[in-house]
């Protein structure tokens, strides 16, 4: 059987060849020059490119160029419907703007982050936004600050969707605040006996919503005991082993169970509800983030809302604005359903 043989790829020389022209008119009417190129011109390279299926060097254009039109976003977890929104808001705002998206899961590792960031630097993206809350001991973080400022001095910006905790621009959201709103409005709603599951104490989105609830409820004078705060991972699964934690010291005395994720309140409604106790009427449960999924799971959750496509979208408008402005706060609100009703 003959075997077919591979051709060379077709160059830039080739368009230029064919529709006639020099190889600088050629380059100008493809990659997008500044300079203008007569529409005679434009059209014949145009129409010799279609011809022999010519395909651009986009990395060569990179380094002509100083970047490409690439937003690179880099999240925790893909899986996790908090940042999947995030990404959502990201992708439809950097389509308008005429950008494309490529996404990166660090998976909670500061180290594979910054591993990330270097790979992501040599591919020149316009934008780097990294999504995801800081860790208050991150032994990569000095590393990590100097590649992407090194990514900027070459024209490149970067966002974080977190803490206002590095030198970057970034859009933060109102966790404290919004905890302890939640705490306000459900010691109104009548529940005087609370536990908590939360990430680790190092973990700053964690940190910050733990903190806030319980100033909240401070502010009625009702406090969470020591042993009824339990550290576990910031995942469903986590929430889950949470709530076994606790069935196994015993709620009798128990009325609400806030967990600092949607996820992770999700995961312990199932651990409830495996223990025969009927959430939203043997024990009340709150979360925070509002993804949509908790609208649907019985009963809806109460939660503090994140319009999350709109953070993802304010990530963009913050990366290609011209103003000064270094940073950009989501404000949250409280959203009770019938996981904690009146008391």
């Amino acid at each position: 059987m003959e075997i077919a043989s591979r051709k060379a790829p077709v160059t830039l020389h080739d368009v230029a060849r064919e529709a006639g022209v020099s190889l600088a008119t050629a380059s100008r009417a493809l990659n997008g020059s500044e300079r203008k190129v007569h529409e005679s011109y434009r059209s014949r390279v145009l129409d010799a490119a279609a011809r022999l299926n010519y395909t651009p060097n986009l990395s060569a254009q990179a380094v002509a160029k100083g970047g490409t039109n690439t937003v690179a976003l880099l999240v925790a977890d893909i899986a996790d419907p908090y940042f999947s929104s995030i990404a959502a808001g990201v992708i439809r705002a950097s389509e308008e703007a005429g950008l494309v998206v490529t996404m990166a899961v660090t998976e909670r590792s500061t180290a594979r982050e910054l591993e990330l960031v270097r790979a992501l630097r040599g591919q020149r993206p316009r934008v780097m936004i990294l999504a995801g809350s800081r860790s208050s001991t991150e032994t990569d973080q000095d590393a990590l600050i100097s590649e992407l400022q090194a990514f900027e001095a070459t024209g490149g910006r970067v966002v974080f969707v977190s803490q206002h905790e590095l030198p970057f621009e970034t859009v933060a959201i109102e966790n404290a605040e919004g905890a302890k709103q939640l705490a306000r409005e459900l010691v109104a709603l009548g529940y005087r006996r609370f536990a908590a599951i939360t990430g680790s104490r190092t973990l700053l989105t964690a940190r910050d919503r733990l903190s806030g609830f319980v100033e909240g409820l401070a502010e009625s004078g009702i406090e969470i005991p020591e042993n009824r705060i339990v550290a576990t991972e910031f995942t469903r699964d986590g929430g889950f082993d949470g709530a076994n934690a606790l069935l196994a010291q015993g709620l009798d005395d128990t009325e609400l169970i806030f967990a600092v994720s949607d996820v992770m309140a999700v995961g312990a409604l199932s651990a409830l509800r495996e223990a025969g106790i009927v959430p939203g009427e043997d024990i009340a449960v709150a979360g925070f983030d509002d993804i949509p999924t908790v609208r649907d799971v019985t009963p809806p959750l109460s939660t503090v809302n994140i319009p999350l496509v709109e953070v993802g979208r304010r990530a963009i408008a913050l990366a290609l604005s011209t103003d000064d402005t270094a940073n950009d706060t989501i404000t949250t609100t409280v959203v009770l359903r019938d996981s904690t009703p009146s008391r």
